[in-house]
């Protein structure tokens, strides 16, 4: 069979393609060396014999083939047109084996002309050919070779009206490709603006992305749909529409279903797209139903490797192109993981290649890319559990500051810093009564789920902590949330344990992966060139005690690239006192001093302000 298209792409169907966009075709018959078109085949067919000569050459039909392909060809293609889904499957290699268990035929053979000739030959060489899209001049910032193919690529499949997962591992900046992608589509000139983009995220990361686009796309206008005052119906789309990105939660997703579908949105964008892994789910289902010309998934997650997510991720981006998830278990999730079918492995990945973008730091192209070292704000929001202790803390604490002074003073901001720091890492630290952790804390969650992606990597890291009460509550946590055995090291810890644990974790490929540190006992002294990861989960506010224990890892016989992970809430003393930090930086390390003490010699009113708790600190 051959489907066909001009060479500008034109097809059948108005519009952006999309998997379900009409192309027309033509089929044909290869029978020896001659091929055949549908009416030569049929009259052949018509003659009913074993032995026929075509143009001079006697050729064999058996019967059973002759019946089998026609029935094929009637049942799938008997209109003249076709998905460009199917004909995409088709060309890489998807019906092959579903034709010859099915009817007994060889393998279907593609030919096509213009974009999806082009298309389909360079995937078939293992590359896709894209022009590179030139930085925006609105980008504050500059792309890296990698990051400017993601962006290219988010924009080639867009074209088409093809969703995209961008699967790249954490740290490589799917963040800021995406920003950079809608900075893009707003440059030169251009005959309208384009629709809003909704962004579909974890509460624990909104505050993160806001801030991203602050840095990077400051000319973005942002709306922040969250929060018991939020906007519904037709004032939300009203508003949506002035905006370039909605931001927006999954909690939400289902709850405000009626007021999205207001809108028709020029991308809906997935981050930890593994959310929608359950297609049962009421908000899986409520986020298919979305009204948008584009679709992007993101996720750090090798979503190859996870068949029960890569069906439902795939059905949002591309709606049917991997057909029913029954069609799907039975063709390829069975066989790859129970029967552990290399050839049906091999099909899979060869028709989705084209919508997922997957590098990672193992990559030798892109680890010369990257620095040395990598730091970077990890930003949250607070529960309203958190935020109502922290304002109850703010007020009793401020009275008793202002009331006293001298040694006395001193004493009351630091002891105001330690329960504001213990509320933000978790209110049963703060208040001390053993209680279950799920679910109570911002900071927490976001943890959880970027350690997710650290152990789908093979990674190993490290996480420092002031608390030793935090370090027990986080290692039992998480070990049963994320099923691995965690070291923890502390004051408490023998000389004899203390090695043994840096001994496994330096040197047993199988051994525990995340290693728990208090800060006054691990962070000096050590070698753990093991780990790539360092998260201060919560922050000792002097630049050089941070950057002796994230030397731990960044140190002579380090091989790997360092991603440093400093966790700042939003709103709270964490952003504001991290903003002073790095005001300060370019000044003499005295003016900030060893410890925290800096802090005590603020006056009231500059500590009343540092202290605040912002709206935008608080999740829903």
């Amino acid at each position: 069979m051959k489907p066909v298209s001009d060479a500008s792409g034109k097809v059948v169907s108005s519009g952006l393609l999309g998997v379900k966009g009409i192309i027309a075709y033509d089929w044909e018959v290869a029978v020896g060396n001659e091929t055949l078109s549908e009416a030569e085949f049929k009259q052949l067919a018509d003659l009913k014999i074993p032995l026929v000569q075509i143009r001079g050459q006697w050729v064999e039909l058996r019967p059973e083939d002759v019946e089998a392909a026609i029935e094929y060809f009637k049942k799938k293609h008997d209109s003249g047109e076709m998905s460009l889904g199917e004909a995409m499957q088709l060309g890489l290699g998807a019906d092959a084996e579903d034709v010859v268990t099915e009817v007994g035929l060889p393998i279907v053979e593609v030919e096509t002309e213009g974009w999806l000739e082009e298309m389909l030959s360079s995937l078939s060489a293992g590359r896709l050919k894209i022009t590179p899209v030139k930085t925006p001049r609105t980008f504050n910032g500059k792309l890296r070779p990698y990051q400017v193919k993601g962006v290219s690529w988010l924009a080639y499949l867009n074209r088409f009206g093809l969703g995209a997962c961008l699967a790249d591992d954490m740290g490589l900046g799917k963040t800021i490709e995406l920003i950079a992608l809608l900075l893009h589509e707003r440059s030169g000139k251009r005959v309208k603006k384009p629709a809003p983009t909704l962004l579909i995220c974890p509460m624990s990361v909104v505050g993160n992305w806001q801030k991203e686009v602050e840095r990077f796309g400051p000319s973005l206008k942002v709306m922040v749909h969250h929060g018991a005052e939020r906007l519904m119906g037709k004032i939300f789309a009203r508003e949506a529409k002035k905006h370039d990105l909605v931001i927006s939660t999954y909690a939400l997703a289902n709850r405000d279903a009626e007021t999205f579908a207001g809108v028709q949105w020029q991308h809906v964008v997935l981050d930890e797209a593994q959310n929608i892994k359950n297609p049962a789910a009421k908000q899986t289902q409520a986020i298919k139903k979305l009204n948008a010309e584009h679709r992007i998934a993101l996720t750090g997650t090798p979503v190859e490797n996870r068949l029960s997510e890569l069906w439902s991720i795939m059905d949002f981006l591309n709606p049917g192109y991997l057909k029913s998830a029954e069609h799907f278990r039975k063709n390829f999730a069975l066989p790859i993981e129970r029967y552990r079918k290399k050839e049906r492995a091999d099909v899979l990945r060869g028709i989705i290649q084209p919508f997922v973008l997957r590098r990672v730091k193992t990559d030798p192209k892109i680890i010369n890319d990257l620095p040395e070292k990598m730091e970077m704000k990890v930003y949250y929001n607070l529960t309203k559990e958190q935020a109502s202790l922290y304002e109850a803390v703010v007020t009793e604490m401020l009275g008793k500051i202002e009331a006293s002074e001298g040694i006395e003073r001193k004493g009351q901001v630091l002891a105001t810093l330690l329960k504001l720091k213990q509320i933000c890492n978790h209110p049963a630290l703060f208040i001390q009564d053993g209680s279950a952790l799920e679910g109570r804390s911002g900071k927490l969650a976001r943890l959880e789920a970027m350690l997710e992606e650290v152990l789908a990597a093979g990674d190993k890291a490290l996480i420092f902590t002031q608390f030793a009460g935090m370090g027990v509550m986080l290692r039992h946590y998480l070990q049963d949330k994320l099923g691995c055995e965690i070291l923890f090291l502390y004051g408490g810890t023998s000389k004899k344990q203390r090695d043994a644990m840096i001994q496994r974790f330096q040197n047993d490929q199988q051994g525990p992966p995340l290693f728990i540190l208090s800060l006054k006992a691990g962070g000096f002294g050590l070698n753990l060139t093991a780990a790539n990861h360092v998260f201060h989960f919560d922050r000792w506010w002097n630049p050089a005690v941070e950057n002796q224990a994230t030397d731990r890892v960044f140190r002579i016989g380090q091989t790997k690239n360092v991603q440093v992970h400093k966790f700042v809430c939003i709103g709270t003393l964490e952003e504001r006192i991290d903003l002073m930090i790095e005001q300060k930086k370019e000044l003499a390390e005295s003016i900030i001093g060893a410890g925290e003490a800096w802090l005590t010699e603020l006056s009231t009113e500059q500590l009343r302000e540092v202290f605040a708790l912002s709206r935008e600190a608080v999740e829903e």
